[in-house]
């Protein structure tokens, strides 16, 4: 049984409790820190035989693995003490906020003893997953074009942390929208070069942007796209992707849990559609196959938080290396980095050599 403690004891911090229950016969928390110590009081309440602490080095003894849910800014003091306390490490995203820091962890990072993986959490949803074999493969021919929308309200962090640009290390596209180019990188490889336009019109909570448009080109000749905004109030899209194929487009839709192919130019030489259709669909419009849609039975009931936290316990358990360590989530860093910089001139940033040696 793995003992697990969290640092940090905020939104984040509520959402791994409750989601990590189909996990309980292999992980328990035992240890809640957070310098307002009531939070990790109310926390502690709610999991029998766990302590709550005002300094997280008083955890130590009580832990074998750590969940940092913090301030950005404090990932890397934080990490850097839990590593040389020789505990394995869930960091939430992004890393750090500077390449030197980020470039100390990862070379403090001994996994898998301890582990270090980095909670880029839709590396783990079944569903995007699924999308990134069909793309990584060629399931559909060659992918050209990949768009992909991310639209939320955050108004409730108004005058917290998440606004302040040097706490968080930038603005919407630095905090959340590095997960999306996490995937655009992992889906389709080296970017060669790309711009950012950013704006907190709509979101005057934000000291940077809350709203970034985001497109790159990659050395295959195919291109990226990522809109993300907290400031939907109201939306339709919510996470969806559009990926286009010389075989069709590829449609994820994140709250309808499916992948669909829409193909209205066939010529004759690609298989019917009705041949596609995942197992139990049917053909509901001429032009539209459900190829996949995302099952949410089972013990871990498909959600990605459980899968993220069920893969750490792999790592653990099996001592093994996760795929998304510390050297593997700098590119996206690095390729936001450049595009803020080049954003600042003016210019179209010059993103090759970002994937570095990982």
């Amino acid at each position: 049984m793995i003992r697990m403690g969290v640092i940090g004891c905020g939104s984040m911090a509520n959402a791994h409790i409750k989601i990590a229950e189909p996990l309980a016969d292999r992980m328990k928390f035992t240890a809640f820190a957070d310098i307002d110590v009531e939070r990790a009081q109310k926390l502690s309440a709610t999991v029998p035989g766990s302590v709550a602490v005002k300094d997280y080095h008083d955890m130590m003894d009580k832990v074998d693995a750590i969940i940092i849910a913090l301030p950005h800014d404090l990932h890397y003091s934080v990490g850097m003490d839990c590593i040389q306390a020789g505990k394995h490490l869930l960091m939430e995203k992004p890393l750090a906020l500077t390449e030197k820091e980020c470039v100390a962890l990862v070379k403090a990072d001994k996994s898998p003893t301890p582990v270090l993986m980095i909670g880029y959490v839709m590396r783990h949803d079944p569903l995007w997953i699924k999308m990134g074999e069909f793309i990584r493969n060629k399931t559909y021919g060659d992918v050209f074009q990949v768009s992909i929308w991310t639209e939320q309200y955050t108004d409730t962090s108004r005058g917290s942390w998440m606004g302040d640009a040097k706490r968080l290390g930038g603005g919407q596209l630095f905090s959340h929208g590095c997960h999306y180019i996490d995937l655009l990188l992992h889906w389709l490889g080296e970017p060669v070069c790309g711009t950012h336009i950013g704006t907190n019109l709509g979101t005057p909570w934000m000291e940077r942007e809350g709203t970034s448009n985001v497109s790159l080109k990659f050395a295959s000749g195919a291109l990226g796209y990522h809109f993300g905004t907290w400031g939907a109030r109201g939306s339709k899209l919510g996470y969806a992707v559009h990926a286009h194929c010389t075989e069709g487009m590829l449609e994820l839709g994140g709250l309808s849990g499916t992948i669909i192919l829409h193909r209205s130019k066939s010529g004759g030489d690609l298989p019917a559609l009705e041949s596609l259709l995942a197992k139990g669909e049917k053909l509901e419009a001429p032009n539209e196959a459900v190829i996949y849609r995302h099952s949410k039975e089972g013990k871990k009931g498909g959600k990605a938080l459980v899968e993220q936290i069920d893969g750490f316990l792999d790592c653990i358990e099996k001592k093994k290396k996760p795929d998304i360590s510390a050297a593997a989530s700098l590119p996206s860093l690095r390729t936001i980095w450049r595009l803020y910089e080049a954003e600042g001139k003016g210019i179209v940033a010059d993103l090759r050599g970002v994937m570095g040696s990982r």
